[in-house]
């Protein structure tokens, strides 16, 4: 009979011997190489199932996410072009990343889903390519706002710029929950840094809209700045945090 290690004694008696994922959550999981795949660890049949369903919610979620990225780099872009508004160029170019990060999520999640072989090694690139567009997100909001700053253009205070702002704020907070939620569920990390990055368009969408709004009512044109540098400095911790949390689940896989 085996028994329990004594790192395991604050589990329930319904947690798996080997790995400690209880029957509805990874969380605990001390065989993180193993959790992409449950078939292959000592899980029950009620924990594989429940996993597979978390991670069907996780691809819907990211199938909504996709959808409203596109809706913010085309709405973006094309009013930024058309009112000359850097500000909404900007958001439209940090979308276009984030919708990128998404695609790339949203291929992992479907690998995983389906227990294939190569799941563990794919999942490893995902999580790196993730990290790597979080990294490019501070290029592009810094050489941005330089470049805006210096060259002496002012956001414009455009309804069109307000409303995709507005519905960014909305949906921004639901989608980080959600992704931050099943990510730690099922202990996948790209998942959690994808909800990093939903929480950052938060920021950005904040400071946009803000931005649009002192210009439009108040003609604060410096608003934008400030907001701007706000959201860097943010960007530039969570991209460090999210380095040293990919690489020490790496450390963990694989002792």
């Amino acid at each position: 009979m085996q028994v329990l290690p004594l790192t395991l004694g604050t589990y329930s008696s319904s947690a798996c011997q080997t790995c400690g994922c209880s029957e509805t959550s990874c969380e605990t999981c001390q065989t993180v190489a193993d959790c992409s795949n449950c078939a292959s660890c000592c899980c029950t049949t009620a924990h594989q199932s429940w996993r597979h369903g978390r991670i069907g919610n996780g691809i819907r979620i990211e199938y909504l996410s996709s959808g409203w990225m596109a809706v913010e780099v085309f709405g973006s872009i094309g009013v930024g072009l058309i009112a000359g508004s850097f500000a909404l160029l900007a958001f439209g170019g940090d979308s276009l990343i984030e919708l990128i990060s998404g695609l790339v999520v949203l291929r992992g999640l479907r690998g995983d889903r389906s227990r294939s072989d190569k799941v563990g090694t794919h999942t490893e690139r995902t999580e790196q390519l993730t990290s790597a567009l979080l990294f490019a997100l501070i290029p592009v909001i810094g050489l941005g706002a330089i470049y805006s700053y210096a060259t002496g253009l002012k956001p414009e205070g455009s309804p069109l710029g307000i409303a995709i702002a507005v519905g960014a704020v909305i949906v921004m907070p639901y989608l980080y929950i959600q992704k931050k939620r099943i990510g730690r569920e099922t202990r996948s990390l790209a998942l959690s840094m994808d909800a990093i990055e939903s929480v950052t368009c938060l920021f950005m969408a904040t400071a946009l809209l803000g931005g649009l709004l002192a210009e439009y009512f108040l003609g604060l044109w410096w608003a934008d700045y400030l907001a701007t540098g706000i959201i860097l400095a943010f960007v530039a911790r969570e991209a460090v945090e999210s380095f040293r949390e990919l690489h020490e689940e790496e450390s963990v896989a694989h002792t």
